[in-house]
């Protein structure tokens, strides 16, 4: 039985995207709600219940990126071109947050200058990854493998709305974490932030679900034709579930729940594309298996990943377990 190597890397490049997304999504979120909390020793909490985790965390976009650059050449030389601006503009952002957020502890009187860098930072990052995100759905022009399209073709009023989509999600992951490892007027404040997030966020996720089959005539035949269409419901009745946990969490002050519901939300939105997108790895242009590099580079590339990614998933999840718990702003972790 032959092993489908092009399949088993399109998975692993989706879960390293994934897991960027729902790690360093709460983090880049604790960094757009700064304007939320003006104080000096707010932000301050803030930034260490992210500090043990956030570097990390920037691990899968390596991996995901990395890979993509081996695995499939025919992408990275055909969607980087599409996307330079966005993806530029989200590169210098995220180096920019990251000496901001060290900046910001080597000064007192222009902290506040590195404060604001480390909002922008995280808002313009998010928010071109979700411009970036829209531009891929809405689909890339491609002709003898090279990219044909505009420089301008990734800016639009449908990846605009995801990249507000993005920030407004993150913003609640950033939310449900500080109720998550916050105490009192922080995590009031963090709750109610979530509520209203929660609700843009359903709202949004409604918007774009609701647009995205028209741009695209696979992705309204996979919604919404049969048999794909018994299968592809499950996906908006999961989020009703998610989103029902993520309500009940926060009005009866569960600190974990509210948390694990949102990224319940990112995670099946993530799956609707992967519905949408599948066979695909450009949507309408390029499937896996033509994007795909030789077998005997996979199956070699595969062998580095067996070791890599469970190592990786190791040292993360012994990060998060020694510094489990509320943040106490005296002592750190308890």
């Amino acid at each position: 039985m032959a092993i489908d190597l092009p399949t088993i890397w399109a998975a692993i490049i989706a879960f390293a995207v994934l897991a960027y997304v729902v790690l360093d999504g709460f983090d880049l979120g604790v960094g757009i709600l700064f304007p939320f909390f003006p104080q000096r020793h707010e932000r301050d909490l803030m930034t260490n219940s992210i500090a043990p985790v956030w570097d990390g965390n920037e691990t899968w976009l390596v991996l995901g990126g990395g890979g993509l650059m081996a695995v499939f050449p025919v992408v990275y030389a055909t969607v980087l071109p599409a996307l330079y601006m966005p993806i530029i503009v989200m590169l210098l952002a995220l180096i920019f947050r990251g000496v901001a957020f060290e900046f910001r502890w080597r000064t007192q009187r222009a902290s506040h200058y590195w404060d604001y860098g480390f909002w922008i930072g995280s808002t313009l990052a998010g928010f071109m990854q979700g411009i970036a995100l829209g531009a891929l759905v809405e689909g890339i022009e491609i002709a003898d493998r090279q990219y044909v399209g505009g420089w301008w073709d990734w800016l639009s009023p449908f990846s605009i709305l995801t990249g507000v989509a993005v920030v407004i999600g993150y913003a609640l992951l950033g939310a449900c974490w500080l109720n998550l490892k916050t105490l009192g007027d922080i995590q009031q404040r963090a709750r109610r932030i979530a509520m209203i997030t929660g609700v843009l966020m359903l709202g949004l996720i409604g918007a774009v679900s609701l647009w995205s089959p028209f741009i695209n005539q696979v992705y309204f035949e996979r919604w919404f034709s049969w048999p794909t269409a018994f299968f592809s419901a499950f996906v908006p009745l999961l989020l009703a579930v998610c989103a029902v946990a993520l309500w009940h969490g926060l009005t009866t002050d569960k600190h974990l729940q509210p948390f694990l519901a949102a990224l319940g939300l990112f995670v099946l939105s993530f799956v609707g594309l992967g519905i949408s997108f599948y066979p695909y790895i450009v949507p309408g242009s390029l499937t896996i298996e033509e994007a795909a590099a030789p077998d005997s580079s996979l199956m070699f590339l595969l062998v580095g990943a067996a070791v890599m990614i469970p190592t990786i998933l190791a040292y993360t999840a012994y990060a998060y377990w020694v510094f489990r718990g509320k943040m106490d702003p005296e002592e750190g972790y308890h």
